[in-house]
């Protein structure tokens, strides 16, 4: 994209430090852009931390498109350093995570409570707040582009958290966490003293197997390739664990469950061959979520006749179907409390020159969770 900004020109910008997406499949360029300040209904947040989502990985590998030079990162927290006109519930000073999710309030999926779904337009159309030095538009990904110092998102997309939660911790909150607990929560409305398979125990997977744990589930049996994070599953709260590759998953399952299947298949995972075996995982009347997000033009076939005889359900759960000014706040509590477990979901901390080998291990699955920290964010991370 070479087009050039024509932000309006009463709004100053500053500069910070990226990493910037100039070639899909290609490392990251660490260059320092401008970021313009925050129009009405905006805030500006100086980031502490944003975690690597396999989202963003799928975006600059080029699975999803998109126009480029881009700033991807959308799981980060911060503290709010600037708030634009019309805001109201935010200061300068504010512990806040930031999320992808924006909405308006008042369109029809908001007014039901289905925030993730909104369907307004945000902003006035043009450009947004990131460019080059020498006027290079860059996009800001996912509305949020938090693999940066500092982001300008739209209000709606931060929530203020406590001051004593540290921020590499928070910051897992606004993706991972949400989408994998509220897929249970929300999604699925999973109730006490179900069967649970959990397919995939990456940042959204481990978060999910908590979900059903904290749901009450009798019995949650994860499953993955990696012996190290199923253990970490366990820990987290499964109760069984599957490697496929020397396991026969189907045969599992059913040995668990008397042979009826489980009550609820949740596919973490963006693989077609996921997605098609659950229903061999699961029960007569039981419920499929689909949680993780494919490469666009991956298709799954499953067979329609057998999932009406049997009475399946088939869900799609978008970031957990979460309501963030309800459900993050929730969840700090629940982590205060102990239940809830962010701190060891982290398995490295690096600083921003150090993204590309962050992204090497989170591709290699060596990781749960990498978090790049930003020296600029706060005085400290934790």
């Amino acid at each position: 994209m070479a087009s050039l900004v024509q932000r309006e020109a009463t709004l100053t910008t500053r500069r910070v430090k990226a990493a910037v997406c100039r070639t899909f499949g290609q490392p990251l360029v660490i260059e320092e852009i401008q970021i313009a300040a925050p129009r009405a209904g905006e805030i500006g947040v100086r980031l502490a931390a944003c975690a690597i989502c396999q989202s963003d990985i799928h975006y600059l590998e080029g699975a999803w498109g998109g126009d480029l030079p881009a700033v991807y990162g959308h799981e980060a927290a911060g503290v709010v350093d600037e708030v634009g006109a019309d805001v109201e519930g935010f200061a300068v000073g504010d512990h806040v995570v930031v999320t992808l999710i924006r909405s308006c309030g008042s369109c029809p999926h908001c007014t039901r409570g289905d925030t993730v779904h909104c369907e307004a337009t945000f902003g006035p159309d043009g450009p947004g707040p990131l460019s080059t030095a020498d006027g290079e538009e860059i996009v800001q990904g996912l509305h949020t582009a938090a693999f940066a110092e500092r982001v300008v998102v739209h209000h709606s997309q931060a929530v203020v958290i406590p001051a004593e939660i540290p921020l590499d911790s928070a910051s897992l909150l606004a993706c991972g966490v949400i989408t994998g607990y509220g897929a249970v929560v929300n999604t699925a409305q999973m109730e006490p003293g179900c069967t649970v398979v959990v397919i995939g125990t990456g940042g959204v997977g481990l978060n999910t197997v908590q979900g059903a744990a904290h749901s009450g589930a009798r019995t949650v049996v994860a499953v993955d390739l990696s012996d190290a994070k199923l253990e970490a599953a366990r820990a987290l709260g499964a109760t069984h664990t599957v490697n496929p590759g020397r396991e026969d998953v189907v045969g599992r399952v059913q040995a668990l469950t008397e042979g009826r299947g489980a009550d609820y298949v949740l596919v973490t995972v963006g693989a077609k061959a996921a997605v098609e075996q659950g229903p061999a995982l699961l029960r007569r009347g039981g419920t499929i979520v689909i949680v993780g997000m494919p490469a666009s033009g991956v298709t799954a076939t499953i067979d329609p006749g057998a999932i009406a005889n049997s009475g399946q359900r088939i869900l799609g759960s978008k970031m957990g179907s979460t309501r963030i000014a309800i459900d993050v706040p929730r969840l700090v509590e629940l982590y205060r409390e102990g239940t809830l477990k962010l701190d060891e979901l982290i398995s490295g901390r690096y600083p921003l020159e150090e993204i590309n080998d962050a992204i090497a291990s989170a591709q290699a699955g060596e990781a749960l969770r990498n978090v790049i920290l930003f020296g600029s964010g706060a005085d400290s991370p934790r």
